[in-house]
């Protein structure tokens, strides 16, 4: 791209990267809600789940843990929990956790395949910690609330995540514009993890 879509693209990118700290967040708060715990509680949720997966990506690619460079992003946590907290639980569906869950899923995934890739990662391993950008917040929320960890389910997860950021990988390495790229990406993400929600989709056990 040239002239001002240089400069759109890294602040779509930017704003995907908070948006997904957000709602990663907010599943976070919503499961600290369903345990009826304290403001503390919430905030703690919020935090490990947002930025969770995106500081072990930070640690395995040997960048600088991302939020601990930039208030905006534990700010965002704390901002999000907080307002759970004050927003009546009646408001809530009883699956909030699980949507919010999916789009945060979409967005890191391509955040984090982004990011690695910026940095110099080989595409493969880029679209590994996607991945792991994605996945390892929820299943630290899981651990935490003592839930069964949304990894040991066959319920399309891991997968929509990996279709996200594998998506992204190719898309840039076809020559698509990186906005595009990762708007399509995303949406291909969340839309299988939606369906996986709304209809029960799962990959096959193994059987023994």
């Amino acid at each position: 791209m040239e002239g001002g879509g240089v400069q759109i693209a890294p602040v779509l990118i930017a704003a995907l990267d908070l948006l997904g700290i957000a709602v990663f967040a907010a599943s976070g708060a919503l499961a600290a809600a369903r345990l009826k715990q304290t403001l503390v509680t919430f905030a703690f949720f919020a935090l490990v789940t947002g930025v969770g997966g995106g500081t072990v990506r930070d640690l395995l690619i040997g960048a600088p843990v991302f939020w601990v460079q930039d208030w905006r992003f534990p700010a965002a946590c704390l901002a999000t929990a907080l307002l759970v907290w004050m927003t009546p639980v009646r408001i809530w569906s009883p699956r909030a956790l699980d949507w919010f869950d999916a789009v945060g899923l979409a967005v890191y995934s391509v955040f984090g395949a982004w990011k690695s890739l910026s940095l110099g990662i080989d595409p493969l391993p880029a679209m590994m910690m996607g991945v792991i950008t994605a996945c390892v917040g929820g299943v630290i929320r899981d651990m935490l609330a003592g839930e069964p960890s949304i990894l040991l389910r066959p319920e399309i997860y891991v997968t929509a995540a990996a279709l996200a950021s594998g998506s992204f990988v190719i898309l840039l390495w076809l020559g698509v514009p990186l906005a595009l790229a990762a708007l399509i990406s995303a949406i291909a993400g969340f839309g299988l993890r939606a369906a996986a929600i709304a209809k029960g989709l799962a990959i096959p056990a193994y059987k023994g």
